[in-house]
């Protein structure tokens, strides 16, 4: 249960998302059962791609999909610095080196400009990446278009991290649908666009990454008597091919997340109207807004607005702590990563990333979830307006 009143994001849950849950707790399928397999058929669909691969949580789904992109040891992981750790974290857990690239000042994912330069750079020198993963900031797709055309001249494996984007669409195709990204990453905790509690998928249009993915996801084992390496000896036998990990998601999280399948053109239509309202009812403030891309329908994940602070008497901190005490759980969507402890012990320092480091300083992600009444908008706005003015 939420400390505040109005917090930033939290999940919706009706009686059939209950009942979904109750039905396969009476069935004789908890863990890996059919529902898991409907689930991401359900989703696999709705973005269409080729292939979804269930996992416990998107973290999860990040890693099988960089080793799955071969990523290891010596290799290099480029990814934004304002976003979750865990979009940096993923290469590392493969022994690999972890860069950044810049964020646009306007929309606040990677810069594909500034890609671009350090790719030239990088080609030169030798340290190209293995794996870029771009992150879907907020709901709202990067430039995919031209990193894609990027990874095609540079021979890099593009992973879209869409935690936020599942609902979202990009020139006009859904997020997730293939025709960019080599894998898509998407997230279903509770403050997610659609929640199964926990867990997460990986949307791919080929089909040796969804094999090996889903070998991944369970500690590297295959029944498939064509991947063994001696005769299959029986409908019991299975062998461990390479060394993988319990990352399955259960049939009760399935069923939590199928059911919100039924509602998510519904969820991301109500942020799309919350956005619209906070667009025109923030406009005369001391605030820049987001920014929609050109081609890009964003799924709204996050509302994050920036403080403009040569206009305001007050500190983002002040800000902060002002509509808390208020009741509105506000929050901060990111530190940028490379200014975590970790990675400042890897070598990285303030001021490596001017652009993310600008953004974080003036960064203010207010509520917004599907649930969230016009009234209770109002009260964000009209306590916004009192700290502001």
């Amino acid at each position: 249960m939420t400390p505040y009143r109005i917090p930033y994001g939290c999940q919706s849950i009706n009686q059939a998302d209950i009942d979904a849950v109750l039905q396969v707790l009476k069935s004789p399928w908890l863990t890996q059962g059919p529902t898991i397999e409907r689930f991401e058929q359900a989703l696999a669909d709705y973005c269409q791609a080729g292939h979804a691969v269930a996992v416990c949580n998107a973290t999860a789904a990040l890693h099988i999909a960089c080793l799955t992109a071969g990523l290891g040891p010596g290799d290099f992981l480029w990814t934004s610095p304002n976003t979750f750790v865990a979009s940096a974290n993923c290469g590392r857990y493969c022994g690999a080196e972890v860069d950044f690239v810049d964020i646009d000042p306007h929309t606040w994912n990677m810069d594909a400009a500034l890609l671009a330069q350090k790719l030239e750079l990088a080609e030169r020198n030798g340290t190209l990446p293995k794996v870029v993963v771009v992150v879907a900031f907020a709901g709202q797709s990067a430039d995919m278009q031209a990193i894609a055309e990027l990874a095609e001249r540079y021979g890099f494996v593009l992973i879209e991290d869409a935690a936020h984007a599942v609902g979202a669409s990009y020139l006009g195709l859904p997020v997730g649908c293939g025709t960019y990204a080599a894998m898509t990453i998407f997230s279903f905790h509770p403050v997610k666009i659609i929640t199964s509690a926990e867990g997460g998928m990986v949307l791919t249009n080929r089909p040796e990454f969804a094999e090996r993915l889903r070998r991944l996801r369970s500690h590297g084992i295959t029944s498939d008597p064509a991947l063994m390496q001696i005769p299959d000896t029986g409908l019991w036998y299975y062998q461990q091919l390479e060394l993988g990990f319990n990352y399955r998601m259960t049939d009760l999280h399935a069923a939590l997340g199928l059911s919100q399948m039924s509602r998510l053109d519904e969820f991301v239509a109500r942020r799309r109207e919350l956005a619209a309202r906070y667009q025109m009812l923030l406009a005369d403030l001391p605030l820049t807004l987001p920014v929609a891309q050109s081609g890009s329908d964003s799924a709204w994940h996050l509302y994050v607005v920036r403080l403009d602070l040569s206009r305001i008497r007050l500190t983002q901190k002040q800000v902060f702590d002002e509509l808390r005490a208020a009741g509105l759980g506000v929050n901060l969507h990111y530190i940028p990563v490379h200014l975590q402890p970790y990675y400042q012990e890897q070598g990285f320092a303030e001021g490596d990333y001017p652009e993310a480091e600008r953004y974080f300083r003036e960064a203010l992600s207010l509520p917004l979830y599907p649930e969230l009444t016009d009234e209770l908008q109002d009260e964000v706005v009209t306590h916004l307006q009192r700290i502001l003015d």
